[in-house]
């Protein structure tokens, strides 16, 4: 039943009887109110006996905001969600400042980078010349601050800095341009994985004090030289002699007191040109520094003119050279250094001498052969071979180049394909790893180079949206070429059959009696002269310096390895290997989806076709 009223604002007023009711007024019968009453207006009195109730019910029902009317249990919901809303919020924004921020990619690392992280540090150890504070290595000091000085009238001032091959403190010029070219091209494809390991920064310092070096090493200011300097030290003890040098002492660098002879050579046309790779990779590196890349690409320009006029190997007339660090051709650096002076001056004259046919040809890459695909410091036509495949994918300069580019690439494909299980081109030992040197010792050098390449091909392969390549009829994917990769350094890093990691410092089982004059002599205040330091060369007692990062020259055919100090062929580390190690790392660590750089190297390069000229101004009557 409803009862009808006069609203005060206007219009009618209903009331429920259900509504307006309390519980001590259900029983009162509405039905008998006077009807005659309803007919004429109600006083304020009448109106609040008959709407009390309903007020006060009103009132525990909604509340009034002025403007609008609520119901008072959505208010409540309302209110106390803003207020729930606000103390999460100031209970996030609290957790989010109080808590430590960290810039680098929480992921956990994977084994690649953290061997990556020790792989480099073994640069450090080899510094030679005056380190700088933050050289980290606690055992190392400042050595040989006496090199290629003292000398008149010669085209250097000093010869100062630089890195010491191996175990020795000798500085041979041609290893060490590899080292760096490899660092270098490592650097150019895949930055963005040195960031993220927070690397960058260390890799760079690494390949600036082996370019400084070699800067010293010829007349860097000049347009045309005519000689150099190959080799610093002296290592030959052959026919018994007893004359101190930096093999028969067994000497902390710090401590050396001999003499260090310079060796120059002035047809040494391998040497020169693979110092120019080194060179034109790092002015890559250090484009953004104007003055110092100029200054990398002026001196390469030089190294490369000398090497071009004045023919030769290196190692043909020093038996040092010759025993160590023989060189067997020119060609292959002909290549080489052709291809990263183009890549770093955009000059098509180092394009086309890169891809002359004949240069190919005298190089090997017609041959075949047993060590074709094996990239080493004394061949590097594998590199090659990919380094201008990867001119073919990306940038494609179609003639005069592309019959000997698609050469180039077919050939890239048949060496991923020998490097495969599946094909016998090269052996492999029980425990998996490919015998790329055919059994002879020292192997890691070659497996690391070979995985560096198989990962750079497998991404380029990726980047240029291309899944895979044949080998004869059959395809195979990049993963393939990645896993082939991904289980030589595995083997390296542990997987082998003695459970041995062949990085020193890396996992829990590694060598203990590393064949290194420096990190097998304490330092103790105590200076070992020249044979004073041999009780430290032949004691069975393990080093008492780690020399973190360093690869050793790895098991022989069978998977074994023998610990001892004075055996080089199994417990030597070279900065050649380490530099293969350390491209091979970065490229199969971090997230394989970063892949290549694939612009970088083409900075300096020009449009391979014209630009359209613009088109004519309209016409005007």
């Amino acid at each position: 039943m409803s009862m009808y009223g006069r609203d005060p604002w206007g219009g009618p007023l209903e009331i429920n009887a259900a509504d307006s009711a309390t519980d001590d007024d259900r029983s009162r019968n509405l039905n008998d109110l006077d009807r005659a009453a309803l007919s004429r207006p109600l006083d304020e009195t009448q109106q609040s006996w008959l709407l009390g109730p309903a007020e006060q019910k009103k009132k525990k029902k909604y509340v009034d905001l002025g403007c609008i009317i609520v119901s008072r249990k959505i208010f409540v919901w309302t209110v106390g969600s803003i207020v729930a809303a606000a103390l999460l919020a100031g209970f996030i924004t609290l957790i989010v400042k109080t808590v430590p921020r960290h810039h680098h990619n929480h992921a956990p690392s994977d084994n690649y980078t953290l061997a990556l992280h020790k792989a480099l540090m073994f640069f450090n150890a080899q510094r030679s010349g005056k380190l700088p504070k933050h050289n980290n290595v606690s055992w190392r000091g400042s050595s040989c601050l006496g090199d290629g000085k003292g000398k008149q009238a010669s085209f250097y001032k000093d010869l100062v800095g630089g890195y010491y091959d191996a175990g020795d403190a000798i500085k041979f010029n041609f290893p060490a341009s590899f080292a760096m070219t490899m660092l270098s091209w490592s650097v150019i494809e895949y930055s963005a994985k040195y960031e993220a390991a927070g690397e960058l920064n260390h890799i760079k310092e690494v390949i600036k004090w082996g370019a400084d070096y070699f800067l010293k090493t010829f007349n860097s200011t000049s347009d045309t030289i005519n000689t150099m300097v190959a080799q610093v030290g002296k290592g030959d003890t052959s026919g018994g002699s007893t004359t101190p040098n930096d093999h028969y002492c067994w000497m902390r660098p710090e401590d050396i007191d001999y003499d260090r002879p310079v060796t120059e050579c002035s047809s040494c046309s391998d040497l020169a040109a693979e110092m120019a790779a080194a060179l034109a990779s790092a002015s890559i590196v250090f484009k953004d520094n104007k003055a110092y890349s100029q200054k990398l690409v002026h001196g390469a320009k030089t190294l490369f003119k000398f090497s071009r006029d004045q023919r030769g190997r290196y190692s043909a007339g020093s038996s040092e050279a010759a025993i160590f660090y023989n060189s067997t051709s020119y060609w292959d650096e002909f290549i080489w250094g052709g291809a990263w002076l183009y890549y770093a001056t955009g000059n098509n004259s180092y394009l086309q001498l890169a891809t002359m046919p004949g240069l190919a040809k005298h190089a090997g890459a017609f041959w075949g052969g047993p060590d074709y695909g094996v990239l080493s410091w004394d061949n590097k036509l594998a590199g090659t071979q990919l380094l201008l495949s990867r001119l073919r994918l990306f940038l494609s300069p179609g003639y005069p180049y592309e019959e000997i580019l698609r050469t180039f690439h077919n050939q890239t494909s048949i060496i991923m394909c020998s490097y495969l299980p599946n094909f016998t081109k090269f052996n492999r030992t029980r425990g998996g790893l490919i015998e790329l040197n055919h059994g002879r010792p020292q192997p890691l050098q070659y497996v690391v180079n070979a995985a560096f390449l198989a990962t750079l091909y497998s991404d380029y392969l990726e980047a240029a949206d291309t899944p895979g390549w044949y080998c004869g009829p059959n395809f195979y994917s990049t993963d393939v070429l990645r896993n082939f990769a991904k289980t030589q350094i595995d083997y390296i890093l542990g997987k082998n059959p003695r459970k041995m990691s062949y990085v020193v410092g890396f996992g829990n089982h590694y060598p203990k009696h590393v064949h290194h004059r420096g990190a097998s002599i304490p330092k103790n205040k105590v200076r070992y002269n020249c044979k004073g330091g041999w009780k430290w060369r032949d004691t069975k007692k393990p080093n008492p310096n780690t020399i973190v990062g360093a690869m050793v020259a790895g098991p022989d055919r069978h998977d074994g390895f023998h610990d001892v100090r004075t055996n080089y062929n199994y417990t030597e580390p070279t900065i050649a290997g380490n530099a293969g190690l350390v491209a091979a790392l970065v490229a199969l660590s971090g997230d394989k989806t970063t892949g290549v750089d694939k612009n970088t190297i083409f900075s300096a390069v020009p449009p391979m076709f014209p630009t359209p000229p613009p088109p004519p101004a309209p016409w005007k009557p």
